[in-house]
């Protein structure tokens, strides 16, 4: 592959990798909902992207204007059983935590609506960086189910628990702006810029030493998951891993020698 090019080699996805940035469009039209395909692809791609050393960050977007990932694929879902829908609710929730937990920043491009599962895919990304058209919405409860794949548990750590509570209860459209006052974006850039503005944002994170960066999320992830305490320990390993890196080393003797630092991820 041609670096900038995309690589075909999923049916639902494609991707490029250029400058140490890995790009992830889903592609699956009309509206790139989810089914267990793309659940099964995305997971796969993200376990390879984790083990690839010529990435060091990643965007996740959608393909076209209209969508970023309008929801799980409906049809799919209406005629399982109790144990058909367990299943399938597994490996998608297996899916968000692979996106989650990767060592690797991952922001999201927000190309477009972001509906239940396509809200809570991006909910498990680092950033998020809006187009100014996006919408996001949970319509689940409005169609007599809820949130399967960590919306009522990520949203609330980001927004409280009354702002979820609304936006779960009423299933409302919520706006680009208003994702921007409720910190459920980072950013919100015209929709010819979004791509390009989470590509910017990833170059500048992919030049950053990669243990800092992959302790930093680890602990800010899992601290905030317990107790202060136990956080507060968490931290500690975490800063004494990044400590004793070679890019740890680099980067005090770099600062204390006036030097541009000369980080290689280890």
């Amino acid at each position: 592959m041609t670096k900038g090019e995309y690589l075909m080699i999923y049916e639902y996805l494609k991707y490029k990798i250029d400058k140490q940035v890995a790009v992830v469009t889903i592609d699956r039209p009309p509206v790139n909902s989810l089914d267990a395909d793309v659940f099964r692809e995305l997971k796969d791609i993200f376990d390879e992207l984790e083990d690839d050393p010529e990435v060091s960050a990643i965007v996740l977007t959608g393909n076209g204007e209209k969508a970023f990932v309008a929801g799980a694929d409906i049809k799919e879902m209406m005629n399982q059983n109790l144990v058909g829908i367990n299943q399938a609710n597994k490996k998608a929730r297996a899916t968000y935590t692979t996106v989650e937990s990767v060592s690797k920043p991952v922001i999201a491009a927000i190309n477009g609506v972001a509906l239940g599962g396509g809200f809570e895919l991006a909910l498990a990304c680092d950033v998020r960086i809006s187009s100014e058209k996006a919408k996001f919405s949970f319509p689940e409860v409005g169609l007599g189910i809820i949130p399967g794949g960590g919306g009522t548990q990520r949203l609330q750590k980001i927004v409280g628990q009354g702002i979820t509570k609304e936006l779960i209860y009423f299933g409302d459209m919520v706006p680009a702006e208003r994702a921007l006052e409720l910190q459920l974006v980072n950013k919100v850039v015209p929709q010819e810029e979004v791509l390009s503005e989470a590509v910017k944002w990833a170059g500048k994170l992919a030049e950053k030493p990669a243990v800092a960066l992959s302790m930093a999320k680890m602990a800010i992830n899992e601290g905030s998951n317990t107790d202060l305490e136990t956080g507060l320990s968490l931290e500690m390993n975490c800063f004494s891993n990044a400590f004793s890196s070679e890019d740890g080393k680099e980067g005090l003797h770099a600062f204390a020698e006036k030097r541009k630092p000369n980080y290689v991820g280890r």
